[in-house]
Parts: structure tokens; sequence; C-alpha cells
């Protein structure tokens, strides 16, 4: 699975693997692929460090990168206590309610939440680009598209590709103008922040829309028949995120999220507004009901949505409170049905695609792979 973007960053395999976990990146490295790691929930630069350390340590020198979420409008002054004073009481009390209806307990006096969305704020995302440029790292991706001018120009500087990911043709036209060296075309089926475009669609528009910078097909994307179908789509390469989320690597902290994700069907999930205020794939749950039903106060813009349930999201994880429990995660969740090592997914990835690729040349009429 080599094209020109795969064979320039010096990989086997044109598969690049967005994780949260640091050691499902350096597993995909390790395996040929491209390791990504997303740093939106690093608020402590020194926590990031601590695990590119361990990815430098078991990535066995194979290239990774880092993932992180910024604006592309630089905002000053702006505090995360700033924000939080913007969220209505009566959002509050939704929260309130809701958790008090399934029982949700109280985290214990002095706790910290787990899992705030503040990676988005200025301060936080340029800390962890500080922290990130002292390490080898080969791309830095934005999943809010472009970011700002003078950090595309300092990953330059130090020979860092700059990845951002767009939903449609319009959007990839800016980064390109922007100065973006690689787009990632992500469509309606991806786990997480998506657009109204289907990946069938979305990546061939894109890169005609681009060409010719290397485009990556997200959205959908779990089989090796289907990275053939990206390539053929005029992509260089597939971005994959879902699909790590069940394998033994990964480091969910519930048992019970991992016994939904591989009960799940490809319709189980909800594009909602739920978790971050924008558009965002996951599980579809009594807690993303609650939000989007007609009883419901409505969601908040990003950030003031994210802000208000990091807490609550943080409780029904740690207590496991299964009606409510839910993750980020798109379409393909109905082919993750078993806990499988990531060098497993990549044997079944490179099997498909071989098969995948016999096929078209039998029914082209060649005896095998050009």
């Amino acid at each position: 699975m080599q094209t020109e973007l795969s064979r320039k960053l010096g990989v086997e395999h044109a598969v690049f693997g967005f994780t949260p976990f640091p050691a499902v990146a350096a597993a995909i490295s390790r395996a040929g692929g491209f390791g990504v790691l997303g740093a939106v929930r690093y608020t402590d630069p020194d926590e990031l460090k601590r695990d590119l350390d361990w990815i430098e340590a078991h990535a066995q020198g194979r290239p990774y990168g880092l993932d992180v979420v910024m604006p592309a409008k630089k905002v000053e002054g702006v505090t995360e206590a700033d924000v939080e004073a913007m969220i209505p009481e009566g959002h509050r009390r939704f929260v309130r309610d809701t958790l008090a209806r399934y029982g949700v307990p109280e985290p214990p006096e002095g706790e910290a939440s787990g899992w705030r969305i503040t990676g988005w704020m200025e301060e936080v995302a340029r800390n962890q680009l500080d922290v990130a440029f002292e390490y080898p790292i080969r791309l830095l991706a934005n999943a809010l598209g472009s970011p700002p001018a003078d950090v595309v120009a300092r990953a330059h500087d130090r020979d860092v590709l700059v990845a951002a990911l767009a939903g449609s043709a319009r959007h990839a036209r800016k980064h390109q103008e922007a100065g973006i060296d690689v787009v990632v075309a992500q469509g309606y089926e991806a786990g997480g922040h998506t657009g109204e475009i289907a990946t069938m669609v979305l990546t061939p528009e894109v890169a005609e829309a681009v060409d010719p910078l290397p485009v990556l097909a997200a959205g959908g994307i779990g089989s090796g028949q289907q990275v053939a179908a990206a390539l053929a789509l005029g992509a260089q390469g597939v971005w994959l995120g879902s699909v790590w989320l069940t394998t033994t690597e990964a480091d969910l902290h519930s048992p019970a999220l991992t016994r939904k994700l591989l009960a799940a069907g490809s319709g189980d999930t909800v594009r909602s507004r739920a978790l971050t205020g924008k558009p965002a794939r996951q599980l579809r749950t009594e807690w993303t009901d609650a939000w989007d039903g007609p009883d419901g106060p409505g969601t908040l813009p990003m950030p003031l949505q994210g802000l208000l349930v990091a807490d609550a999201v943080s409780r029904i994880q740690k207590y496991e409170i299964d009606p409510l429990l839910g993750t980020p995660v798109g379409q393909i969740v109905g082919r993750m049905t078993s806990e499988r090592a990531v060098q497993a997914v990549f044997d079944d990835l490179t099997r498909g695609f071989e098969r995948a690729v016999d096929r078209v040349n039998r029914i082209a009429g060649r005896s095998g792979p050009s």
C-alpha cells in the first residue's frame, strides 16, 4: 500500500492512524503505518512530553506525527474561566438533573475531572507545539482546519508536513491557499467532527480541487478493500481513527465501553452536538438522545458545550453508567467485532488490499498487479 506520500515519509503502508493512545500510535508506526497522536487531552505539557518520550522509545525509529485542535484565528486574552462564565445556569441544571435521573455518583471530594476539552485554546495548543517541536515528528495535523500561518511556517522550518481536515472541496482549497501540505478529506461516516458529504463523494472532489496536493481519505474505512477504493478515488492514503479503539493496545479504561463498541452495528452512531457543540459522530446513547430531544435545552456552541459536559462525561465513564456511556466513533464500528492487536489489523488491511487489487486486475483482464 505504497504511494508517493508514504514513500516521502518513509512508511511501508499509506495508512495514517489517528489515536489518543501513545501505545497505539507507536504500534501503528511499528506495523508500517504512520501513527498520529491526538494531543487535545494534554493540558499539561509535561504529560505530553512523557508520552512522546514513550513513543520515541517504542516506535523503533519509525516516523510518527501529532494532531492538535487549534483555531486558525488567534483569540487574545480569553481564559477558560472567561468561557465557563458564559454557560447559562439552565444548561448546568439540565446536566445535573440528567445525571441524577440515572444515578450517576458524585466524584470523590477533591478529584479533578479526567477529561476537559481545552486543547482548542490558543495557549494550550501552542504549549503542545512547543513540546512537540522538540521531537522528530514528521507531520502536524490540525482537526479544526488550517492552523495559524505562523504555526505552518514554524512546522515547515523544521521540515514537518502540515495536514488539515476538510469536509468539502471549498474547505480543501482554503487549506491549499494557506500552505497546507496534506488534506484529509473526512466524510460524513467518520467518527468525531464531520461534515455533510460522504467519503465516496468527498474524496474525488477534494483530490481534484487541490491537485497536486496529496489527499488522505477518512471516514468509514476499516478494510483493505476500502483502502484500495480510496486510492482508486484519488487519495494517496487513508486516515483511520475509529478502528483502533478496540485494539488490545488501546486504553479506554472501560470494559463496558469496549463491550458496547464490539456489540454496536453501523447504524448505532449519531451525529450530535452533545459532546463539543459541533456535529460529531459518536455512539448513540440516552445521553445523546437527551440533548438532541425536544425536552432538552439545546446544545451550546463550541467550546461552551465541551466545557459544560466535561465533568459529566468523566463521571459517566468513571462509573460506567451503561445507558449514557459513549465515545466518538464512526460508522465503521459495525466491523469492529473483536479485540485485536494493531498488527493484526494491519495484516487484515494488507490482505484485503491485495484481494481488491487482484479482483480489479482480473476485471481489467490483467493477470496480476501492475
